[in-house]
This record gives C-alpha cells, sequence and structure tokens, in this order.
C-alpha cells in the first residue's frame, strides 16, 4: 500500500477515535450538560409545606405572604398543613378557599377539631378539578388526626388520588406509628395512582418511614439540603412527598425551598411525571417490588 495512503488511514482513524471520547452520555450527564428529553405522560409539580395558619416566624398572621410563597412555586397539587377554616386568631377567614381563589386553583379543607368558633385542619390546593375529596379518620393522637384525600382528574382523564398527612408530633412514636399503618391500609386499597404528601413528623430510617417506604417511593431530597423544620436553621427532615406505584412515576428537581419567615416549616417541591399505562402493563399494585 503506498505511504500517502497509509498516512491518510491513520488520520481517519484517529479522527474517529477523538470524535467517540468527545461524546457526552446524555443519560449521566452533570449539572450544566445538555439534558435528554424528559419522558412521556403527565408533568404535575407537587408541594408539601406546614403554614402555621400563615403565622410567620415574625408572629405576623399575613395568609398572602403565604400565597406569595405558594405562587412562586407553580404548583399543580398543594398539601397544606395546620390551616385554620375561621377561627378567631386568624379573622375568621376560611384560609383554603381563599388560598385557592388567590391562587386559581381548586380548594378543599378537611378538619382535625372545632377551634376558635371555627375549625383547624388540612387542605389540598389542586390545579385539576377534583372527582371526589373525602376525610380518612386516623386515630387520635395528641390531637385528632385525618388524612384528606383528593381524587384529582388530570388532562388526559385519568384520576390521580392526593393524600395529605400531619401525623402526632411528640417523641413517642406510638401514635405516629398507628396513624401511618392507617394510612397504609387505605392507600393499598387504591386502585389508581397516588401521591401522598405531608407533615410526616418522623426522619428518614423511622420505623413509620420504613413503612411508607415499603408501599411507595419517596422523591429524595439533596443530602445537603434536606431538612425542613425549623424554617430559621433547619435540623431535621420531616416533609415528605411519597409516589406509587413506581413504575409509573418519574421524580426530579426535588427541593426544600429557602423560605424562612412565612412559616415554621420550609416548603418541599417535586417535578413528578406520571406515565401513561402501557400495553402489557402488570396490573396496578402499590408495594415494594420483590427483585429490589
Amino acid at each position: 500500500m503506498p505511504r500517502m495512503l497509509t498516512l491518510k488511514l491513520l488520520l481517519m482513524m484517529l479522527v474517529v477515535v477523538l470524535a467517540s471520547g468527545c461524546t457526552v452520555d446524555r443519560r449521566n450527564a452533570g449539572e450544566g450538560a445538555e439534558q435528554t428529553e424528559p419522558p412521556p405522560g403527565i408533568p404535575l409539580r407537587a408541594v408539601t409545606y406546614n403554614i402555621r395558619h400563615a403565622r410567620g416566624m415574625d408572629g405576623a398572621v399575613d395568609l398572602a405572604r403565604t400565597a406569595d410563597v405558594l405562587r412562586s412555586l407553580d404548583p399543580d397539587l398543594v398539601a397544606l398543613q395546620e390551616v385554620d377554616d375561621r377561627a378567631a386568631r386568624t379573622g375568621g377567614v376560611d384560609q383554603a378557599a381563599e388560598l385557592g381563589q388567590q391562587l386559581g386553583m381548586h380548594a378543599a379543607f378537611g378538619s382535625f377539631m372545632e377551634y376558635q368558633g371555627g375549625r383547624y385542619g388540612m387542605a389540598i390546593l389542586s390545579r385539576y378539578s377534583f372527582v371526589d375529596v373525602h376525610v380518612l379518620p386516623l386515630p387520635d393522637g395528641h390531637e385528632p388526626r385525618i388524612a384528606l384525600v383528593a381524587h384529582v382528574r388530570l388532562p388526559n382523564d385519568e384520576v390521580m388520588t392526593g393524600v395529605n398527612i400531619h401525623f402526632d408530633w411528640v417523641e413517642d412514636d406510638a401514635f405516629r406509628f398507628a396513624q401511618a399503618q392507617a394510612v397504609v391500609e387505605y392507600l393499598r386499597s387504591l386502585q389508581n395512582p397516588f401521591m401522598l404528601l405531608g407533615d410526616f413528623n418522623d426522619q428518614p430510617g423511622s420505623r413509620t418511614h420504613r413503612l411508607l417506604s415499603e408501599l411507595a417511593q419517596e422523591a429524595m431530597k439533596p443530602e445537603g439540603e434536606r431538612f425542613t423544620y425549623p424554617s430559621t436553621a433547619p435540623t431535621t427532615d420531616i416533609d415528605s412527598i411519597f409516589t406509587s406505584p413506581r413504575s409509573r412515576w418519574f421524580h426530579s428537581q426535588i427541593r426544600v425551598h429557602d423560605e424562612s419567615i412565612a412559616s415554621d416549616h420550609r416548603p418541599v417541591s417535586a417535578r413528578l411525571i406520571l406515565h401513561p399505562v402501557k400495553d402489557g402493563d402488570a396490573p396496578l399494585s402499590h408495594s415494594r417490588p420483590t427483585t429490589e
């Protein structure tokens, strides 16, 4: 073979090798690299936030400030804990309805108990319409407790369930674990995908957290930024978002937001995608796969 042709072949081979070495595997690309297209499905931004009846760390009750925090997160579904409905301490305002109006979202309230001439409990706000909303009674703890359940119709006409919880808060976890067991029993009966959001008052590694992790997958916060309480200098990770079934949900951009004034908790958000059901998919099951 002529010498000039040999040199040309060697140069061509070198170019190919260098080009292949510079190719970015976008499936594992780090920050700043171009990302692949998100998987197909319905995108949903979920938020959980214990608002402490809109009483901030400055002592002021300011529901408009709470609305501003939520508006900045651009949510599709919000689980709110410690919400007042026409209680004297918060000016007789129906806080869930008012927040829904300010944010242009559907609003539902669930009561723990009567309080100061009104009620005290939790709320769910949704960009999409409710098919049904109901209260799931839970075992009482140091205060009465419920789970608030909202079945939501998504743009593809599928129904997704959002479940908002606020478990017992004292160090002894007996009441908290009993409440979690009641929630798990209900969730196992669902025939549609769900989100479980709220103030769990328990951290990763606890038996309550382990029980829920057997049923559903947590949207994992960044390790160095996972603490949610107290908002001024958080040291505990007690506010979380779970989804099930695992095969249907994609999690990304999970964040604890740096909001230290509006409440004693920081809000948590996650960008989620609910995959469509495909032909040949196994029947829905809310449990951990045995192969994991």
